[in-house]
Protein backbone atom coordinates (compact mmCIF):
# COMPACT_ATOMS: atom_id res chain seq x y z
CA UNK A 1 0.00 0.00 0.00
CA UNK A 2 2.96 2.68 0.80
CA UNK A 3 4.05 1.94 -2.57
CA UNK A 4 1.31 2.52 -3.99
CA UNK A 5 0.36 5.67 -2.61
CA UNK A 6 4.34 6.94 -2.89
CA UNK A 7 5.10 5.98 -6.37
CA UNK A 8 6.96 8.35 -8.71
CA UNK A 9 7.43 10.46 -5.77
CA UNK A 10 9.36 12.40 -3.37
CA UNK A 11 9.26 13.83 0.25
CA UNK A 12 9.53 17.51 0.59
CA UNK A 13 10.85 18.07 3.75
CA UNK A 14 9.59 21.76 4.70
CA UNK A 15 5.89 20.38 3.57
CA UNK A 16 6.86 17.26 6.55
CA UNK A 17 7.72 19.44 8.74
CA UNK A 18 4.51 21.72 8.37
CA UNK A 19 2.47 19.04 7.96
CA UNK A 20 3.81 17.72 11.63
CA UNK A 21 6.70 15.59 11.00
CA UNK A 22 9.68 15.82 13.88
CA UNK A 23 13.16 15.32 12.72
CA UNK A 24 14.25 12.07 14.61
CA UNK A 25 18.12 11.08 13.66
CA UNK A 26 17.96 11.20 9.47
CA UNK A 27 14.52 10.09 9.67
CA UNK A 28 10.87 12.33 10.02
CA UNK A 29 8.26 11.25 12.33
CA UNK A 30 4.85 11.42 12.61
CA UNK A 31 2.16 9.54 15.00
CA UNK A 32 -1.09 10.01 15.17
CA UNK A 33 -4.17 7.89 16.27
CA UNK A 34 -6.60 5.84 13.81
CA UNK A 35 -10.11 3.99 14.21
CA UNK A 36 -11.47 6.19 17.02
CA UNK A 37 -8.24 5.83 19.06
CA UNK A 38 -8.09 2.26 19.24
CA UNK A 39 -4.76 2.36 16.90
CA UNK A 40 -1.71 3.67 17.09
CA UNK A 41 -0.09 4.83 13.37
CA UNK A 42 3.17 5.88 13.29
CA UNK A 43 4.76 7.00 9.65
CA UNK A 44 8.62 7.56 8.84
CA UNK A 45 9.84 8.88 6.28
CA UNK A 46 13.52 8.52 4.99
CA UNK A 47 15.04 12.01 3.04
CA UNK A 48 15.17 9.11 0.45
CA UNK A 49 11.67 8.92 -0.23
CA UNK A 50 11.67 5.25 2.21
CA UNK A 51 8.24 4.93 3.55
CA UNK A 52 7.52 2.55 7.20
CA UNK A 53 4.50 2.30 8.84
CA UNK A 54 4.00 1.00 12.53
CA UNK A 55 0.49 0.23 13.76
CA UNK A 56 -0.22 -0.69 17.23
CA UNK A 57 -3.28 -2.06 18.53
CA UNK A 58 -3.54 0.26 21.76
CA UNK A 59 -5.79 -2.85 23.57
CA UNK A 60 -2.59 -5.06 23.59
CA UNK A 61 0.21 -3.03 23.08
CA UNK A 62 1.17 -5.13 20.06
CA UNK A 63 1.83 -4.58 16.33
CA UNK A 64 -0.90 -5.21 14.12
CA UNK A 65 -0.50 -5.78 10.62
CA UNK A 66 -3.73 -7.37 9.75
CA UNK A 67 -4.81 -4.59 7.57
CA UNK A 68 -1.39 -4.58 5.46
CA UNK A 69 -2.54 -8.24 3.78
CA UNK A 70 -5.50 -8.78 1.10
CA UNK A 71 -6.35 -12.19 3.36
CA UNK A 72 -7.78 -10.72 6.05
CA UNK A 73 -11.52 -9.82 6.13
CA UNK A 74 -14.08 -8.72 8.34
CA UNK A 75 -15.96 -4.87 8.94
CA UNK A 76 -13.55 -4.23 11.62
CA UNK A 77 -10.19 -4.94 9.48
CA UNK A 78 -11.58 -3.36 6.35
CA UNK A 79 -12.67 0.30 8.26
CA UNK A 80 -8.84 -0.16 9.56
CA UNK A 81 -7.57 -0.46 6.49
CA UNK A 82 -9.33 2.32 4.69
CA UNK A 83 -8.62 4.90 7.22
CA UNK A 84 -4.66 3.60 7.21
CA UNK A 85 -4.94 3.78 3.21
CA UNK A 86 -6.49 7.70 3.57
CA UNK A 87 -3.85 8.91 5.67
CA UNK A 88 -1.27 7.63 3.64
CA UNK A 89 -2.99 9.34 0.59
CA UNK A 90 -3.05 12.23 2.95
CA UNK A 91 0.48 12.83 3.72
CA UNK A 92 0.91 11.21 0.13
CA UNK A 93 -0.40 14.73 -1.30
CA UNK A 94 0.51 17.18 1.51
CA UNK A 95 4.20 16.30 2.07
CA UNK A 96 5.66 14.46 -1.21
CA UNK A 97 6.00 16.17 -4.84
CA UNK A 98 6.28 14.55 -7.88
CA UNK A 99 9.15 12.41 -9.21
CA UNK A 100 8.43 11.47 -13.00
CA UNK A 101 11.10 13.11 -14.67
CA UNK A 102 14.55 11.82 -13.97
CA UNK A 103 17.15 13.17 -16.20
CA UNK A 104 19.07 15.41 -15.43
CA UNK A 105 18.40 17.58 -17.45
CA UNK A 106 14.85 17.69 -17.27
CA UNK A 107 15.86 17.95 -13.33
CA UNK A 108 17.65 20.93 -14.10
CA UNK A 109 14.70 22.25 -16.25
CA UNK A 110 12.18 21.92 -13.58
CA UNK A 111 14.50 23.58 -11.04
CA UNK A 112 14.79 26.47 -13.43
CA UNK A 113 11.05 27.15 -13.66
CA UNK A 114 10.36 26.63 -10.52
CA UNK A 115 13.07 29.21 -9.28
CA UNK A 116 12.61 31.82 -12.09
CA UNK A 117 9.06 31.73 -12.50
CA UNK A 118 7.23 30.07 -9.37
CA UNK A 119 6.04 27.49 -11.57
CA UNK A 120 5.61 23.15 -10.90
CA UNK A 121 4.95 20.52 -13.04
CA UNK A 122 0.80 19.71 -13.32
CA UNK A 123 0.02 16.67 -13.66
CA UNK A 124 -3.29 17.11 -15.40
CA UNK A 125 -4.13 13.79 -16.82
CA UNK A 126 -4.79 10.88 -14.36
CA UNK A 127 -4.88 8.14 -17.30
CA UNK A 128 -1.34 9.85 -18.82
CA UNK A 129 0.65 10.10 -15.60
CA UNK A 130 4.54 10.79 -17.60
CA UNK A 131 2.94 13.92 -19.12
CA UNK A 132 3.09 17.47 -17.27
CA UNK A 133 2.66 21.33 -18.37
CA UNK A 134 4.18 24.21 -17.18
CA UNK A 135 1.81 27.18 -17.45
CA UNK A 136 1.98 31.16 -16.23
CA UNK A 137 0.13 31.83 -13.06
CA UNK A 138 -0.71 35.23 -15.10
CA UNK A 139 -1.88 33.95 -17.93
CA UNK A 140 -2.92 30.43 -17.37
CA UNK A 141 -1.33 29.34 -20.65
CA UNK A 142 1.36 26.64 -21.43
CA UNK A 143 4.29 27.45 -21.78
CA UNK A 144 5.85 23.90 -21.42
CA UNK A 145 4.85 20.10 -21.57
CA UNK A 146 6.88 17.45 -19.89
CA UNK A 147 6.35 13.94 -21.60
CA UNK A 148 8.02 10.48 -21.54
CA UNK A 149 7.44 8.43 -24.67
CA UNK A 150 9.26 6.25 -27.07
CA UNK A 151 11.78 7.62 -28.40
CA UNK A 152 10.91 6.60 -31.97
CA UNK A 153 7.85 9.28 -31.77
CA UNK A 154 10.39 11.92 -33.02
CA UNK A 155 13.38 9.95 -34.40
CA UNK A 156 12.36 7.09 -36.45
CA UNK A 157 14.29 3.58 -35.88
CA UNK A 158 15.19 4.61 -32.14
CA UNK A 159 15.32 2.72 -28.91
CA UNK A 160 14.13 3.44 -25.70
CA UNK A 161 12.36 6.07 -23.93
CA UNK A 162 13.21 9.29 -23.67
CA UNK A 163 12.05 12.66 -21.60
CA UNK A 164 11.10 15.86 -24.04
CA UNK A 165 10.62 19.26 -23.32
CA UNK A 166 7.86 20.93 -25.14
CA UNK A 167 8.10 24.98 -26.15
CA UNK A 168 6.63 27.55 -27.57
CA UNK A 169 8.78 29.87 -30.70
CA UNK A 170 8.14 31.97 -33.19
CA UNK A 171 7.57 30.58 -36.34
CA UNK A 172 10.80 32.05 -37.91
CA UNK A 173 12.24 30.71 -35.05
CA UNK A 174 11.01 27.23 -35.61
CA UNK A 175 11.93 27.13 -39.10
CA UNK A 176 15.54 28.00 -38.30
CA UNK A 177 16.08 26.00 -35.19
CA UNK A 178 14.28 22.40 -35.88
CA UNK A 179 16.81 20.54 -37.46
CA UNK A 180 15.19 17.05 -36.74
CA UNK A 181 18.93 16.04 -34.95
CA UNK A 182 18.61 17.74 -32.00
CA UNK A 183 15.37 20.07 -32.33
CA UNK A 184 12.14 18.55 -33.59
CA UNK A 185 9.08 19.67 -34.80
CA UNK A 186 6.14 20.04 -32.00
CA UNK A 187 5.60 16.80 -30.23
CA UNK A 188 0.98 16.82 -30.59
CA UNK A 189 1.27 20.41 -30.46
CA UNK A 190 0.90 23.12 -33.34
CA UNK A 191 4.28 22.69 -35.31
CA UNK A 192 4.86 26.28 -36.53
CA UNK A 193 4.46 27.62 -33.58
CA UNK A 194 5.81 24.70 -30.96
CA UNK A 195 8.92 22.60 -31.12
CA UNK A 196 10.45 19.34 -29.15
CA UNK A 197 13.92 19.23 -27.32
CA UNK A 198 14.66 15.88 -25.95
CA UNK A 199 16.22 16.28 -22.31
CA UNK A 200 18.85 13.28 -23.20
CA UNK A 201 21.72 16.09 -22.92
CA UNK A 202 21.98 16.58 -26.66
CA UNK A 203 21.00 20.05 -26.43
CA UNK A 204 22.97 22.41 -23.90
CA UNK A 205 20.88 23.01 -20.67
CA UNK A 206 21.63 26.83 -21.22
CA UNK A 207 20.05 27.23 -24.43
CA UNK A 208 17.04 24.64 -23.05
CA UNK A 209 17.06 27.96 -20.32
CA UNK A 210 16.99 30.77 -22.92
CA UNK A 211 14.23 28.68 -24.92
CA UNK A 212 12.52 28.63 -22.14
CA UNK A 213 12.77 31.86 -21.30
CA UNK A 214 10.82 32.76 -24.92
CA UNK A 215 8.61 29.92 -24.75
CA UNK A 216 7.51 31.75 -21.31
CA UNK A 217 7.05 35.31 -22.45
CA UNK A 218 4.92 34.35 -25.89
CA UNK A 219 2.52 32.43 -23.14
CA UNK A 220 0.55 35.52 -23.64
CA UNK A 221 -2.93 36.20 -24.49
Amino acid sequence: METLAFKNKIPNIKKLLDFGFIKVQNKYQFKTDILNGDFSLTVTVSKGGEIITKTIDKSTDEIYTLHLTNLSSGAYVGKLKEEYENFLNKISDKCFDMDVFKSPHSKEAIKYVQEKYKSEPEFLWEKFTNNAVLRRKDTNKWYGILIILPKNKIIPNAKGQVEILDLRAEPNTVIEITDNKKIFPGYHMNKKHWITIPLDGSVPIDEIFSLLDTSYKLATK
